[in-house]
């Protein structure tokens, strides 16, 4: 067995080694623009974490440089969900904007030394004049005013003198630098924007390479650790701080991959759209991978941090399975939690030779769980047990109740069924049933043998609840939009019955409902007059299964060794190259740049697409999604760079949604097909026609009256579920924002 260590902690014991710092200081910079997810969880673990690791101290500070996108409630929010995993920040809360005027100053010294100008090119024109990977870039002409001129307009900027984007403060460095990052970088623009800490103080902000490293430096942080993202910007880092010739010691940035997870979308802008768009129900929604949402939904923060020190820390992005964060959880619980019976679907049993009422002493957790605790059950004459525990006409391998097989009773006695009771429509509303006295758990006598145990509750002691069960919020594994929603990610149960143990008046409480999965006490919605319960995971171990062989490997028993996980893999000059073009000059996300920018084939193909149609961030997404698995799986593609093309331009051009897209691709990858004649031959052209999506809606709306009364009642994250059945009825053919303004119009309007 080796003994592991990240690559992060070894360049940190090597600097504390070499006498490079004298103390360990980290920070967590988030932009208060949004609540923070599970890929933040990695994060503050990491700065945090290694800063504990270490006896240093990490800085919780808000990169609040954008005035227009953020907000105090999301500093909350951060500060919550660093308290709630169990780190606490050195001394008070920084913020960027607390070093404002440091920052200008700053500023002003690298203009003075030649170093900075003001530059009056509009964003277009600077586009422009940066060149491309092939060809080096022009400097402004602008950057040929006199120091005295450049101080005269930066203060100028700063006294509110110019309009948004008249101006903007770049640093002088190299036009014809490979990383085009280098090519003179904006450090200051104008944006007459209300700040939510400084109000109208400033109308200049720092950009993110600006503020970011000189944040750093003035809190005397050592390591500045970052997504791998940034890791073109670490060339800009240095210059700031190495062109200001600043005192020993200065901060360095690492870069490590955040974290992707199947099934999640963790993109702000995603997020906010589905907060926004009341497709769920605020930013704790518990179907969101907030750490608001987990943390109402009921996980705790050793799960959560358990699951960060699994998936480890490396360079090289990589996708974890959801499965494995759901392990982390029913792993965590499993221990802890007592066990209780809940009935979701009730259907009455009436034991007509029991008489009066008894309580059982139950236990709270198996034999194999090492803690104590029982409660008193109560038992009386009507129970109630899960519906599908009975069948009248069960297949041969059902082991619970039926007219013909007994059953045990949790805790209590075996039960036979006598008489099977149906309203006229013939649906089972009863049960008559007969105990067996002599058969009760743990003293059984009876003789009678049965092969299962069923929960149940007692009908006069029971509390109707209502439990909410979530499931996961898109069905894709890779979601790509709204039309990925999984339209049954909540069902609500308002007729649920729970044993007495079950109503507590404490908050943070969970439970194992017997035989249905974990749950937890609603922290907003529960009251003794109608507790709510949230599932947090079920009882299936999936994640288990896939690690099993892995964990039934022998261990070796060699010399232990000491191995550094995730060592950094930098790009070439090649690759930072085309990554910048992809980021700057076509807009694609960082994610999905740095994928395609170090894959040779993958960048080769992506180049050939850009060739037939321009839609850059659409063809980027499947190139580095479905492309990049093709190639895994296969020697030669049978499809070309000209046909991804048309698949893109379909969706474009909203012939077909980006749902059928996919479906399209699998068909093409398999078949080698063209993608019209595949759309044409399936019938799999968009509908977008309100004329046909009408009665769509109307068949949902007139299907699910109770829902309706609910969204009308003011449950408006339904509107999701609404959409999700009309794009389900539709085959996933229709166009989604057509479907999203019909949907909200038949809601208001009835």
């Amino acid at each position: 067995m080796s003994e592991s260590k990240d690559f992060l902690r070894t360049i940190v014991e090597e600097d504390l080694q070499s006498g490079k710092y004298q103390e360990i200081i980290t920070r967590f910079p988030p932009e208060p623009n949004g609540f923070p997810h599970i890929g933040h969880a990695k994060s503050i673990c990491i700065n945090f974490g290694i800063a504990r690791d270490y006896h240093g101290h990490c800085n919780l500070r808000m990169d609040d440089t954008n005035p227009t996108t953020e907000d105090m409630k999301y500093v909350e929010a951060l500060k919550d969900a660093v308290t709630w995993l169990g780190f606490s920040w050195a001394d008070h809360v920084r913020f960027a904007s607390d070093y404002f005027p440091k920052i200008y100053d700053y500023a002003v010294t690298l203009v003075k030394m030649g170093k900075a100008y003001v530059d009056s090119l509009n964003e277009e024109e600077i586009r422009e004049y940066r060149g491309t990977i092939k060809e080096a870039g022009r400097r402004s002409p602008f950057a040929e005013r006199s120091i005295e001129e450049n101080l005269d307009l930066l203060d100028r900027m700063r006294k509110g003198e110019f309009k948004d984007g008249e101006h903007v403060l770049r640093a002088k460095i190299d036009m014809s630098a490979a990383n085009m990052k280098m090519r003179d970088p904006l450090l200051y623009r104008i944006r007459h924007a209300h700040h939510f800490r400084t109000g109208d103080e400033w109308c200049i902000y720092p950009m993110y390479d600006f503020a970011h490293c000189l944040s750093d430096y003035i809190e005397g942080v050592t390591h500045s650790i970052c997504t791998l993202e940034f890791e073109n910007n670490r060339d800009i880092y240095d210059w700031v701080l190495d062109a200001l010739d600043l005192t020993p010691p200065r901060p360095y940035q690492h870069e490590f991959a955040r974290l992707g997870m199947n099934y999640t979308v963790m993109s702000k802008r995603k997020l906010l759209e589905l907060v926004n768009g009341n497709y769920v129900n605020g930013w704790d929604d518990p179907r969101l991978p907030t750490i608001a949402g987990y943390k109402r939904r009921g996980y705790t923060p050793e799960a959560i941090l358990n699951f960060c020190d699994q998936i480890g820390i490396a360079k090289a992005n990589s996708m974890v399975d959801v499965a494995q964060l759901e392990f982390c959880i029913r792993d965590d619980l499993n221990q802890k939690v007592p066990r209780v019976m809940c009935v979701l679907d009730p259907l009455k049993v009436t034991i007509e030779n029991y008489d009066g009422e008894e309580a059982i002493d139950a236990s709270y957790y198996p034999h194999d769980v090492p803690k104590e605790g029982s409660r008193k059950l109560p038992f009386a004459r009507e129970i109630y047990i899960e519906r599908d525990d009975f069948m009248e006409n069960p297949p041969a391998d059902y082991y619970r109740l039926t007219p013909k097989q007994s059953v045990r009773l949790k805790h209590a006695y075996i039960l036979t069924c006598k008489e099977v009771i149906k309203d006229t429509h013939g649906n089972i509303v009863e049960l008559k049933a007969e105990y067996h006295p002599h058969s009760k758990s743990g003293e059984d006598t009876s003789g009678i043998k049965t092969k299962s145990a069923i929960h149940w509750v007692s009908a006069k002691h029971a509390k109707q609840a209502e439990v909410r069960l979530y499931e996961r919020l898109y069905s894709n594994e890779a979601p790509d939009g709204l039309e990925d929603l999984n339209p049954d990610s909540l069902h609500v149960i308002t007729n649920a019955f729970v044993e007495p143990a079950v109503i507590t008046e404490k908050p943070d409480v969970r439970f194992q409902f017997e035989r249905q999965g974990y749950f937890f006490v609603d922290p907003i919605d529960y009251t003794d007059a109608k507790p709510v319960f949230n599932k947090i995971v079920g009882l299936k171990d999936s994640w288990a299964k896939k690690t099993e062989a892995k964990e039934a490997t022998p261990k070796s028993k060699a010399k232990k060794t000491p191995i550094v996980e995730g060592e950094v893999t930098p790009m070439s000059e090649t690759e930072q190259a085309l990554f910048t073009k992809y980021t700057k000059e076509l807009g694609l996300n960082n994610e999905i740049a740095n994928i395609l920018a170090r894959d040779v084939d993958l960048a080769h193909f992506y180049e050939e697409t850009l060739l037939h149609v321009n839609s850059p961030v659409s063809l980027a997404n499947i190139v580095a999604n479905e492309v990049a698995r093709e190639l895994k799986l296969v020697a030669t593609l049978k499809f070309s760079a000209k046909e991804i093309a048309e698949l893109v331009t379909m969706v474009d051009e909203g012939t077909i949604s980006t749902k059928i897209a996919k479906q399209v691709f699998e068909e093409m990858a398999k078949t080698g097909d063209n993608p019209k004649a595949i759309v044409a031959a399936k019938g799999l052209t968009q509908i977008s026609d309100p004329a046909k999506l009408k009665p769509m809606i109307e068949e949902v709306i007139a299907k699910n009256p109770d829902n309706v009364a609910k969204y009308k009642a003011g449950n408006t994250n339904l509107f999701g579920f609404f959409v999700g059945q009309v794009l389900k009825k539709s085959g996933g053919k229709a166009n989604p924002t057509v479907v999203n303004e019909l949907v909200a119009e038949k809601l208001k309007n009835g």
